[in-house]
């Protein structure tokens, strides 16, 4: 069956109260640039409370659906028949072939719900949906009518034309991107952090991202591991910037200069001083990490307190209280999971301690990085400026 149209639903939006709008422009302007990369025509519209997306003559369904479903913001996707309106007669006949189309030999309970955004139709919703839900008996005999817990709701809209639907596809929900400010994401190579930015975009914040490398110790295979992982990302967020640093240097020279049971905390802590510069300059209004608690020796509550302590900005933590495999379930969703496992070592990997403070103390730690004070800030300042942007489309 050829569908003329997607009825898009959304559910927080509706709530805005007189900034509804906003929220809705943002919602087109990001299926505008999902659809852009659809073949096609598209044309999307907000009519009477409604956000309709108008298909062209041929085009291709899934490839649009799969756009639509990667859209926050967007809850629920009805493929719409559009029929003209022709009489009563004619809509009946249209409804009834459209079941016949859609849901032949249907022998399950339905419901006929009629919602009349042209007042000036001659008859009312209740006694459309009952005429309607009569016609259609007569060609279903196995059917049965349910009002309040029915198989099977069937919409009928009457507008300038007659809007048919039954389906609603699953949306990707949340809140259209742009519409919460913009951060930046500490993408590693694992399956926590792109997991984090998606939870995180989800909400309607636009992300920024980057990315530690550490040649030659980390491949660049690793590299274009995150870059991967960006893109996958990318796919729910819209564009990113991924600035890629050089962290060779400043690793080992922490490495020979620091406690090694400090080594990961002192690290971690130089990686959100990068990360904070480069959001300041992207007008970013936090830092986002794909830290949970407990995990590992640097996610205790400490060590997350030692390495908030170097940031101004604040620090969300979207995962912070899930387990490991709920991070794993939320990864398979989104598709970065079979990425994120390929073998390509990080640089958060390639230095660990073999017994690693888990309760660090801000004294201690303040203590070990005036060790660094001689060269660190040459070599922050190197890295700052050696720095590959990466466009993620």
């Amino acid at each position: 069956m050829i569908f003329h149209a997607f009825l898009i639903k959304y559910a927080e939006i509706a709530i805005k109260g007189k900034n509804r709008y906003m929220f809705e422009d943002a919602l087109v302007k990001q299926m505008n640039i999902a659809l852009s990369k659809v073949e096609g025509e598209f044309e999307v519209k907000k009519e009477q409370g409604r956000i309709y997306v108008f298909c062209p003559e041929q085009y291709d369904y899934d490839e649009t659906v799969e756009a639509l479903q990667h859209v926050f913001g967007i809850v629920g996707i009805c493929p719409v028949v559009i029929c003209e309106d022709q009489g009563f007669e004619q809509m009946a006949k249209d409804v009834v072939s459209y079941m016949k189309n859609c849901h032949p030999n249907y022998s399950g309970s339905f419901k006929v719900y009629t919602r009349r955004a042209k007042k000036s139709y001659p008859i009312t919703s209740m006694e459309v949906s009952a005429e309607l839900g009569g016609r259609i008996l007569d060609e279903f005999p196995d059917a049965s009518v349910d009002v309040h817990e029915p198989d099977l709701t069937l919409s009928v809209e009457i507008r300038d034309k007659i809007y048919v639907y039954s389906q609603t596809i699953k949306g990707a929900g949340g809140m259209p991107i742009g519409t919460n400010g913009k951060a930046m994401l500490l993408l590693s190579g694992g399956i926590d952090s792109p997991v984090a930015g998606y939870m995180i975009a989800k909400r309607g914040v636009k992300i920024d991202a980057v990315y530690f490398h550490a040649p030659p110790y980390t491949s660049e295979r690793a590299k274009q591991k995150v870059v991967d992982l960006a893109k996958q990302v990318a796919k729910y967020s819209g564009p990113i910037r991924l600035h890629v640093v050089n962290f060779t240097d400043i690793q080992l020279y922490i490495y020979d200069q620091c406690p090694h049971d400090e080594l990961t905390i002192i690290m971690r802590r130089y990686m959100m001083r990068i990360a904070e510069h480069f959001a300041k300059e992207s007008r970013c209004l936090g830092l986002i990490t794909g830290e949970s608690i407990g995990q590992v020796a640097s996610q205790t509550l400490q060590s997350l307190a030692a390495t908030n302590e170097v940031c101004t900005l604040p620090v969300y933590r979207p995962v912070i209280g899930f387990d490991k495999q709920e991070i794993v379930e939320r990864s398979w969703e989104i598709g970065t999971y079979e990425t994120s496992i390929q073998p390509f070592e990080d640089c958060c990997t390639i230095f660990v301690a073999k017994h690693p403070v888990t309760k660090p103390n801000l004294n201690v730690i303040h203590r070990s990085e005036t060790k660094l004070e001689e060269k660190i800030d040459e070599l922050m300042k190197t890295a700052l400026e050696t720095v590959e942007i990466i466009e993620i489309d």
